[in-house]
């Protein structure tokens, strides 16, 4: 019990005036040590003249310890910043015994009283000072060292290597080395720069990381790699990734030194290495400035504001000075999640409405009650298997939806109306990539018949959106696997969520109508690479730990999407990553009349898929479909191909 009550003692932190009067006491043994070492030489020790001047010296230092608070410092946390303190009390204590020796030394004659205890040896007070430092410095290292080998053991402490030797790897160590609430044990040090590789750093001689491999893990024991980069540049962190991840151990990154600097992310808060700091290329950045001043006064309406594309661009939108705001959608629970959200932002200048985009009474309501003047439409149905078996509904609200707000936007003179699309619109094969086609049809026609500018983003698929491969892989990770793809060759074009709504409004800004933006979204990924990445990433082995199965493509599904059709063209904008499609609009007037009629079949009683998937076919003759029962209108007689 008593040794359990020991342990338990030295888990609490001390009371302070234990450290103090450990501190004292190594004054004092110091001073006897030092005094020692001088006066012996000289043959001249005074064991009881040394006491009377110990008592004087103690006191000083107790003095300079009580003012710079050098006990006060969690001891089993000890790390530079208390050895500052120390050296600084130690200095200035010598400082004071220094002055008064040498003012004793003019003042005060030999014999006189108080002169031979306060007439110290500048000698024996420099070895003293001396001493006390690396002592103090050394009983806090011995302490923190012997608390870490008796309550941290291989079950508790996670040993790293840290991948970057700069500035944000010294960082990082210090970090690592106060952190109380989780244990690490920093084994080694790695960097992919030639000009650090071989030096040393916080006592860890630099490896270069091209030499790390599965024995060198193994040897180590390394349970984590911890990404310390300066800047997180987007292809040194791919390449570095790159050499970790087929290694057994988890990858994990800090945030860069500016945040840390800045105060945004908490010290502890590194974090898991995530496929979105892997994009493949630098994130795409706009002039966030511009759009915010262009939107500014305005009252603005966002569809489907409770979605992955809608929900994000009610935040961006929040921030900036608009008159009002106005969140439509029609999923109540995701809405009111976003008001609680929202009301933190702009309280006074949002406004919130449930309802469905295919309701034509309740969006004029809408639209006469607020009038917006510029409206971001992102409401719309976008699984491809789930569209692909209810085209009705696709088409409702897709089409038929995106009809009924474009119309309206033109009625109450709104200014622009901006609708996102998706890759998935070029050349479809699927039902919901052909209605989104349709819909962008629509406004182009619209926007030759009014002074509403009608805008079109066209980007890939979206990371981390709802539905999105990875949400997907992530549970299936969390259930152990496998993972499913459904296709090995399968390919796609990602951009973070941030990204997307950065394009909706810049495109906002310098749309004048009728244009249809893209991205520059360098090469597409490969879904299977993906996926073994995410596994390697969560620190599994692929296949040995978790496998990856193949469950062929889905209905209307793709091998790879394109961002432009076979007859489109691009033309550059002042932006080199944002370039505008140039599609063929000579019949749109005729295919505007095919969609209204469209339109007006759904709205009747008998519902055939398949002459609703004929009707869409005749107005995109490009959608050819895949993989889907709908192919045998493809290759029917007098099929529209």
């Amino acid at each position: 019990m008593e040794i359990a009550h020991i342990f338990k003692r030295l888990r609490k932190d001390n009371p302070r005036w234990v450290v103090l009067v450990i501190d004292l006491l190594i004054v004092w043994t110091c001073y006897v040590l030092s005094n020692y070492i001088i006066n012996s030489f000289k043959g001249n020790f005074d064991l009881l003249l040394m006491l009377k001047k110990s008592a004087f010296l103690t006191l000083v230092y107790s003095l300079c310890f009580l003012y710079f608070k050098t006990y006060k410092g969690i001891i089993r946390q000890s790390g530079i910043r208390d050895a500052q303190y120390i050296m600084t009390a130690v200095a200035v204590a010598g400082g004071i015994l220094f002055a008064v020796s040498f003012v004793v030394r003019l003042v005060l004659t030999p014999g006189t009283v108080g002169a031979e205890f306060l007439r110290l040896s500048y000698g024996v007070l420099f070895i003293h000072a001396f001493l006390t430092f690396v002592t103090m410095v050394a009983a806090r290292i011995f302490y923190r060292t012997i608390y870490e080998r008796i309550f941290w053991n291989e079950r508790t402490v996670s040993r790293v290597v840290i991948a970057g030797a700069g500035n944000m790897g010294t960082v990082t160590y210090n970090i690592l080395q106060n952190d109380t609430r989780n244990k690490y044990k920093v084994v080694a040090v790695v960097d992919d720069n030639p000009s650090r590789i071989g030096k040393r750093i916080n006592g860890f001689h630099i490896k270069d990381i091209a030499c790390v491999n599965e024995n060198y893990v193994q040897n180590l024991r390394v349970d984590k790699f911890i990404i310390a980069l300066d800047d997180n540049n987007t292809e040194r962190l791919k390449r570095i990734s790159a050499i970790l991840e087929p290694l057994p151990a988890k990858i994990m990154i800090m945030p860069s030194t500016a945040k840390l600097l800045q105060g945004e992310v908490a010290a502890r808060q590194m974090r898991t290495l995530q496929i979105t700091d892997l994009l493949g290329r630098e994130s795409i950045k706009l002039d966030n400035l511009v759009v915010k001043a262009s939107l500014q006064g305005k009252v603005i309406l966002v569809t489907g504001a409770a979605g992955s594309i809608g929900s994000e661009l009610a935040r961006q939108i929040a921030y900036s000075d608009c008159k009002r705001i106005i969140l439509l959608d029609q999923a109540e629970s995701a809405l009111y999640d976003m008001q609680q959200e929202i009301l933190q932002i702009a309280p006074e200048t949002s406004s919130y409405e449930v309802g469905n985009v295919r309701d034509r009474v309740f969006m004029h309501q809408v639209f006469a009650k607020y009038k917006p003047q510029v409206v971001f439409h992102a409401a719309a149905y976008k699984h491809v298997p789930l569209m692909e078996q209810n085209p009705y509904e696709s088409i409702r609200t897709n089409v038929c939806g995106t009809k009924n707000v474009a119309d309206l936007a033109v009625e109450f003179g709104a200014e622009k109306f901006v609708m996102v699309s998706t890759d998935k619109a070029v050349n479809p094969t699927n039902v919901m990539g052909a209605t989104k086609r349709i819909a962008e049809i629509y406004v182009s026609a619209l926007n030759r018949q009014s002074t509403t500018n009608f805008i079109v983003t066209r980007f890939g698929n979206v990371l981390g959106s709802n539905g999105s491969v990875i949400p997907l892989f992530e549970k299936q990770l969390k259930k152990g696997g496998p993972l499913t793809v459904t296709h090995a060759d399968i390919t796609r074009y990602f951009m973070t969520i941030p990204e997307a709504c950065q394009l909706v409004q810049e495109a906002a800004v310098m749309g004048n109508g009728g244009e249809i933006f893209v991205f520059d979204m360098g090469q597409p990924v490969k879904i299977m690479d993906l996926a073994k990445r995410m596994i390697r990433l969560k620190g599994f082995r692929y296949p040995e730990d978790i496998d990856i199965q193949i469950t062929g493509l889905r209905p209307g599904e793709k091998t790879y999407e394109e961002l432009l059709a076979n007859d489109e063209n691009t033309q550059k904008t002042h932006h080199d990553k944002i370039m505008i499609a140039k599609v063929n609009t000579e019949d749109v007037a005729l295919k505007k009349y095919k969609i209204e009629a469209l339109c007006t079949m759904i709205c009747s009683e008998s519902i055939d898929r398949m002459a609703l998937v004929t009707a869409m076919k005749d107005i995109v003759p490009e959608y050819i479909s895949k993989n889907s029962i709908y192919e045998q209108l493809d290759n029917a007689e007098g099929a529209l191909i």
